[in-house]
């Protein structure tokens, strides 16, 4: 029987209880950030060279020439057309929901003029080169590309490049025929450090890109953090997290199964129920206890909750807006019988699965929405990956003869407060223009 943490909102140290059970930190020390500092600088200094050779360690892979790291386009098309006909329908039916979906975010340029002339608006234009990291060897990740790239493609990136690491030559068709589906331009089998520096910097075979997407390992996590800057990033992701708002209404098993979907991913996922229900608490955890010895990964299952579940009982789904809203989980379950009611309460959530019939999981394949979630509480001022992710906006002023006269003088006025004359006559010159 797991031993899962059972806390109440009327525990004295409630508060106290919550931020021990929600702290985490990352497994990157001293020793990795040194190490992804010293392949970085060295594919930014040597290139294809440093490239080739980190790839042949780390991959165990006997590549001579950095041309053999991309794999040609009909390799994509290919696997598309070798996998099972119902995954492959599967593939394409996600594909389409997600860029419907996104389709609505796309953002477009807009401008109104003033009495005066005076023209404003802004300008939104996609990234000109996006790339895109995607696990590979036996890990299989088809949703990601497919959440990754097409955002991308729907906000008009030109060329999207995906690197996915083919260690021991291994690689994975359902990734490519996903990269085939959703509209990847080109594609390189490097990973790791290495491929963030390459996609990052550019090197004799693999162009710069302007910002880099996707999940990977600590490795990878910690030289996207570094090269920021220099390039654009989605962000630095933590460990996945469900929070299942419940009544005691929705059948336990469910609810243990979906506090299952995410222990599975790895030992420091986090799954947490929150309900007003003591009986219907326990429920849950016998359904935990009867189900866990099912799953095919129920040591990483195991070792999750006994680390990082709880329950938490409430007083009521008031107060249970008020836990999630402390939390703001990565995914949030609203398995309630007014779902909508309660999400008018809810700020703080990367997304928010309403009702019974809603599993979490449908949101990560096919749903629609974006599965790149804020986690780590991130949800408190970021937002799930999307089109706005890969557009740009630029101002647009266009000052009539009359609006450099009006707005000239003021600008004037607010630089030379400020001590810059320079700005300050910039203005004045169109100001006093006779022409």
């Amino acid at each position: 029987m797991l031993d899962i943490r059972h806390i109440k909102t009327t525990d004295d140290d409630f508060e106290a209880q919550l931020e021990e059970l929600l702290a985490w930190e990352s497994v990157s020390d001293e020793q990795i950030n040194q190490t992804v500092r010293g392949i970085l600088d060295d594919v930014r200094k040597r290139g294809d060279a440093a490239l080739i050779e980190y790839t042949n360690r780390f991959d165990r892979l006997d590549v001579a020439d950095a041309g053999e790291l991309e794999l040609p386009p009909e390799r994509l098309q290919a696997a598309l057309s070798d996998i099972p006909g119902d995954q492959r329908q599967a593939l394409e039916l996600a594909a389409e929901r997600v860029r419907r979906y996104h389709e609505h975010q796309k953002a477009s340029s807009w401008s109104y003029t003033e009495p005066d002339g005076t023209m404003l608006g802004q300008q939104v234009t996609p990234l000109d080169r996006v790339g895109l990291y995607v696990p590979g060897g036996k890990a299989t990740y088809p949703s990601s590309v497919i959440m990754n790239a097409i955002p991308a493609k729907v906000a008009g990136v030109p060329e999207l490049i995906m690197v996915v690491p083919t260690p021991d030559k291994m690689v994975n068709q359902l990734v490519l025929a996903a990269a085939a589906v959703a509209g990847v331009d080109r594609v390189f089998s490097i990973g790791g450090a290495q491929a963030v520096a390459a996609l990052a910097y550019g090197t004799e075979t693999v162009p710069a890109v302007d910002k880099v997407v996707g999940p990977g390992n600590i490795y990878v996590a910690t030289a996207k953090g570094m090269v920021f800057g220099a390039v654009g990033i989605d962000m630095i992701a933590g460990p996945s997290e469900i929070l299942v708002v419940c009544d005691g209404d929705t059948p336990p098993d469910w609810i243990a199964m979906d506090l299952f979907s995410q222990a599975e991913h790895d030992e420091d996922a986090q799954s947490i129920l929150v309900c007003p229900d003591a009986e219907y608490i326990t429920e849950v955890k016998n359904s935990i206890d009867r189900l866990l010895p099912e799953m095919e990964r129920s040591g990483i299952i195991s070792t999750s909750m006994s680390r990082r579940a709880a329950f938490i009982e409430v007083k009521d789904l008031e107060e249970a807006a008020e836990v999630a809203n402390a939390v703001a989980p990565e995914h949030l379950e609203l398995s309630v019988a007014e779902p909508m009611s309660l999400a008018k309460k809810i700020r703080h959530a990367g997304a928010i699965f309403l009702g019974r019939y809603t599993a979490e999981a449908v949101g990560d394949y096919v749903a629609g929405p974006n599965h790149v979630l804020p986690t780590s509480r991130t949800a408190r001022f970021s937002s799930p990956l999307g089109v706005y992710d890969f557009q740009k906006r630029s101002s647009l002023i266009k000052c009539s003869r009359e609006g450099a006269r009006v707005l000239g003088d003021t600008a004037a006025l607010l630089a030379r407060s400020e001590g810059l004359t320079a700005h300050a006559r910039s203005a004045e010159y169109r100001r006093d223009a006779k022409m």
